[in-house]
């Protein structure tokens, strides 16, 4: 059965809603979009339409909804939160659901963009509240539900560097450099790429194009093969293709591999479906992989930015058993916030498992396979893109016949 819940109730069925950035994936070849439609049943997917997102939180651009009455959630943490958001939210997340969980459907780059800190975020937000609709950071997860192309964090300096010694790019290095980089130096040469005339931009890739592998290094030689993609995308003339390039790890994850942003940190997703898990908020800064008129400030852009991630492995989040599974069979992904933890429990053919209740609200979705879920004195029926909102100091129990693979946003 799918239980009909009243607001009291502390679990109940969720819809989530979709969004149609060009980016995403067209009509069913979107995972946002299958999940959406098998969710909710007024949901009707054109094959010509791009699917991008699936948001299923309480953020008002696009907010999860009451399964059975269209309620928005936030009206209804609004009217219940101690009960359904508990003491930990009110008191220190100020006293809303504090995460954003989404599912990406990606089929070319997302803005090569930044997601501003606290402090930037508050006086952009007094400034211009239009574009920029909150005070808070977003620092984010990533966790991938198939192959998953992105470019986050920089690369080591050592791999950078000898690239900025071929003829073309020295005219980007700061007067006055020596053969030992710091991250200014890196801010500075960001910069400088991101605000290189059009005809230079195209003569760099062209440039790079002509170098052969071994000039640009072990580590770089995927450059010219990302090159001609990149361009058919966004143009010869986005300076993104050059950033993206030339100082960040390309990486490439397989499903349940997982990336951490931290707020200010760099990044592009290029291809994939993935789970996605932010603390509340909707600010970016955009510089690249997008049109002129919806990039932001570079100056901004390149004085906002932080060097936490110098390799590959800095952005990797790896997961680990959850103590809150019985069973053993759910891992955590723990970022270093407080907003929330993200659970996966993969489930085989008869198998099952129990999670213990958490401090604060937790939103879940099945993402593939089916089952059951007994929670709240309740039974209910779990099947691919079911939507669960899970109040605190509930436990939950998944049950499967065939198989079921869940995430489940926790405070």
């Amino acid at each position: 059965m799918t239980a009909t819940t009243t607001t009291t109730d502390r679990v109940f069925q969720l819809t989530g809603s979709c969004n149609n950035y060009p980016w995403g994936k067209k009509g069913k070849d979107s995972l946002a979009a299958q999940l959406c439609a098998k969710a909710d049943k007024n949901f009707q997917i054109k094959d010509d339409e791009f699917y991008s997102e699936m948001w299923f939180g309480d953020y008002p651009d696009f907010p999860a909804k009451k399964f059975d009455t269209g309620e928005p959630l936030k009206d209804i943490l609004e009217k219940n939160k101690e009960t359904l958001l508990g003491k930990k939210v009110i008191q220190n997340l100020d006293g809303q659901l504090p995460y954003l969980p989404k599912i990406l459907s990606i089929a070319k780059a997302l803005p090569l963009q930044i997601h501003p800190n606290k402090e930037l975020a508050t006086k952009l937000h007094k400034r211009d509240p239009e574009n920029f609709t909150d005070p808070n950071h977003k620092p984010e997860i990533a966790v991938a539900l198939s192959k998953f192309e992105v470019f986050a964090g920089w690369k080591p300096l050592s791999h950078i560097v000898p690239l900025f010694q071929l003829s073309f790019l020295r005219q980007f290095v700061p007067a006055g450099t020596t053969d030992t980089w710091t991250d200014p130096t890196l801010r500075e040469i960001t910069k400088s790429l991101l605000k290189a005339e059009e005809g230079t931009v195209q003569y760099i890739a062209q440039s790079l194009l002509k170098t052969p592998k071994e000039d640009l290094g072990p580590k770089n030689d995927y450059i010219p093969d990302l090159i001609p993609r990149l361009q058919d995308q966004y143009g010869p003339e986005d300076p993104g293709t050059l950033v993206a390039l030339l100082c960040m790890n390309f990486m490439v994850l397989q499903p349940g591999d997982s990336i951490y942003i931290p707020a200010d940190g760099i990044h592009a997703y290029l291809s994939g479906d993935i789970v996605e898990c932010m603390a509340r908020s909707n600010n970016v800064l955009n510089a690249g992989f997008c049109p002129p008129a919806d990039r932001n400030s570079y100056d901004l852009f390149a004085e906002t930015l932080t060097f936490e991630g110098h390799t590959a492995a800095d952005m990797l989040l790896p997961s680990n058993k959850s103590e809150k599974s019985k069973e053993g069979r759910t891992v955590v992904y723990k970022p270093p916030m407080s907003e929330f933890d993200m659970l996966k429990a993969d489930l085989g053919a008869g198998e099952s498992d129990e999670i213990a209740p958490s401090d604060g609200p937790g939103v879940l979705i099945v993402t593939s396979g089916q089952g059951t879920m007994l929670a709240g004195g309740k039974t209910f029926d779990l099947k691919e893109g079911s939507i669960f909102f899970v109040a605190p100091d509930t436990t939950v129990v998944w049950k499967t016949d065939k198989g079921m693979q869940i995430h489940m946003a926790v405070v």
